[in-house]
């Protein structure tokens, strides 16, 4: 199908940057706390207990996220709105941040998580289903481009709320909570209306049958398992990155991991811009995410043959960009294939679990291979799935 074919509506590029920037606060409302702000609370109350009280605390928010970005997804397709679903997630999940740095007890506090995912999770999923129900095909890969900025916005906030000259101790929950706030709002405020009748119009029990839904439903599958498997790479390399470094490196410095991580995430943005506007112009939505997790299995694979650190920082830049390009274009273009557009919510919290089950698989294969056989063996596994990602959706008909 040629541009020329697709609907002749399009969205504004301001509504499309204030999407990605209210994609960049939802971002900001989990990174920063769960991987700083969070292991320094449960460190401040449990002392010498504190990572199998932070284990616990962070598997019962994940099954909540995973169950609320799914309920909450139903919930707006019922309705028939989203934004009052966002609005109400914001204001809710940023009372429940500031509770949560109030926490006086592991109990209290792993209570207060569960609700605030749940709550943030009100906000995301129906965020995510309302640009389906706004943003064309036409415009799916740029959209995805743009979401590049997301992880990025999360990791410096992370940097930005534990630097303190600029935000004091007691003021790190405020803050999160202020940027999200900040970023989120303009886009409910400024974005009523956009929905496009062409997106949002139910597909009925004859077309359901049709042969363009059957395809639609086997590029879903596909591209969801294909996400599945990176996700697990990219979940890993998130996890035990400062690990394996100082397994080649024993010195080897947690704020220059850092710095390479956010010098990744940084980098990832124009590259997912220009590819994801490449696939608009030309019709290739499916391509640049085969191409990418492949790549992603180049890198993965100079990861598993280094023994020096030269080498080894280039496996994981090579790895890094790919994976956080494909996963920025992946979410874009999933709101194009998503077959009945009356479930887009219920569907994208199904694709949300791409995100959550890794975390909680990632640590067993780590514990079963790495003390065994070394960090080696694991990425020549995450490589190996990274690969049969890219077979996958090369795979997938190019009408889909």
């Amino acid at each position: 199908m040629n541009e020329a074919a697709q609907p002749a509506t399009r969205q504004p590029v301001w509504f499309l940057v204030l999407f990605a920037l209210a994609a960049g606060g939802g971002a900001i409302a989990y990174v920063p706390l769960l991987t700083v702000l969070l292991p320094l609370k449960v460190t401040a109350l449990m002392g010498a207990e504190d990572v199998p009280s932070l284990a616990r605390t962070t598997f019962y928010g994940a099954i909540i996220a995973s169950l609320a970005n799914i309920a909450f997804g139903m919930a707006s397709d019922r309705s028939g709105t989203r934004l009052p679903w966002v609005l109400t997630g914001l204001i809710s999940s940023s009372v429940l941040l500031l509770m949560i740095g109030r926490a006086g007890s592991l109990i209290e506090l792993i209570l207060l998580v569960m609700a605030w995912q749940m709550c943030l999770n009100m906000m995301l999923g129906p965020l995510l289903a309302w640009a389906g129900d706004c943003v064309p095909d036409s415009q799916k890969g740029l959209l995805g481009g743009l979401l590049a900025i997301a992880p990025a916005m999360g990791a410096l906030a992370g940097s930005l709320v534990t630097f303190e000259s600029v935000v004091a101790e007691e003021y790190r929950m405020f803050t999160v909570a202020l940027l999200v706030i900040v970023l989120v709002l303009p886009v409910v405020m400024f974005g009523r209306g956009r929905e496009l009748p062409e997106l949002t119009r139910p597909v009925s029990k004859i077309e359901k049958a049709s042969t363009d839904q059957l395809r639609k439903r086997t590029a879903v599958s596909r591209m969801w398992l294909a996400r599945f498997l990176v996700q697990i790479s990219e979940a890993g390399l998130f996890a035990f990155l400062l690990f394996w470094l100082r397994s080649i490196t024993q010195d080897f410095h947690e704020n220059t991991a850092a710095n390479i991580f956010s010098a990744v995430l940084v980098v990832s943005i124009p590259l997912s811009l220009l590819i994801g506007r490449w696939s608009d112009r030309h019709a290739r939505p499916i391509l640049p995410l085969a191409a990418c997790a492949a790549m992603a299995g180049i890198g993965l694979s100079i990861m598993a043959i280094s023994f020096e650190l030269p080498l080894a920082i280039t496996g994981y830049v090579v790895f890094g960009i790919a994976a956080s390009i494909f996963l920025s274009l992946h979410t874009g273009q999933t709101l194009r294939v998503l077959p009945l557009p009356q479930h887009r919510g219920r569907d994208l919290g199904l694709f949300n679990l791409t995100n959550t089950i890794p975390s909680i698989v990632m640590p067993w294969l780590t514990l079963t291979l790495v003390p065994g056989f070394g960090f080696s063996a694991l990425f020549v596994l995450f490589a190996g799935l990274a690969i049969m990602a890219a077979v996958l959706l090369a795979t997938i008909p190019r009408r889909s």
